[in-house]
């Protein structure tokens, strides 16, 4: 068996190629990320202990404002309870949110030196796309985030547990999952965040095992 001590650095910048997972969630108006409001980012950005697992940094997050002309489908509200027109959402309007989200996340990214971040979520591709699609309508000029490569929870939760939907997911991993909670940003993004954690911190478990068993065969 080839020798593993190398493939878990002790710093998140080596372990992912430089790349510090964030894990974000987004709530929308809809599904389609050119069309339909951004309505609700969070963010949870991952740090590493020193026995290489993975753990969650506090939450950054926030509700938007919809952009002018965006649409608003009546269905989706209705699964996430929004009400985007509420003014006790105290939401920002995008370019304010994105360097809320934004300012965060760089922080995150230079303190555990690396050179970018990498997005984190379930079905991924969502949530990259409408945070792509505003950083284009805003112009942003410093976005943090990979443009398009990102980790999937469905991938990881198919792989490791053999679960798709991320409430199944989580409770296969062991984990609590709160459907009355599900679709607030901030919630989904804290149980991706646990999913990815778990099944990272598996392999890294995994990996240590080997190890340890090299050591009793050569002793």
């Amino acid at each position: 068996m080839p020798d593993l001590s190398y493939a878990v650095p002790a710093r998140m910048a080596e372990r992912f190629r430089g790349f510090l997972p964030v894990v974000v969630d987004v709530e929308t108006g809809g599904f389609d990320a050119e069309h339909d409001a951004l309505l609700e980012i969070a963010a949870v950005p991952l740090t590493m202990d020193t026995d290489g697992c993975l753990r969650l940094q506090p939450t950054v997050s926030t509700h938007v404002e919809p952009f002018p002309g965006a649409n608003l489908d009546p269905r989706s509200l209705e699964i996430t309870g929004i009400d985007p027109y509420n003014p006790l959402r105290g939401a920002l309007a995008e370019r304010l949110a994105l360097d809320h989200i934004f300012h965060v996340v760089r922080e995150a990214v230079r303190e555990a030196g690396c050179q970018r971040a990498i997005l984190v979520g379930h079905n991924a591709a969502f949530d990259l796309g409408f945070l792509n699609q505003a950083v284009r309508r805003t112009g942003h000029k410093r976005n943090p985030f990979h443009p398009f490569s990102c980790f999937d929870t469905v991938s990881f939760g198919g792989l490791a547990f053999g679960q798709t939907v991320l409430s199944k997911a989580v409770l296969a991993a062991g984990l609590s999952f709160d459907s009355r909670e599900a679709h607030s940003a901030v919630y989904d993004a804290e149980r991706t965040a646990e999913l990815f954690c778990s099944v990272v911190n598996r392999w890294r478990q995994l990996e240590l095992l080997e190890q340890a068993q090299r050591g009793l065969d050569a002793a």
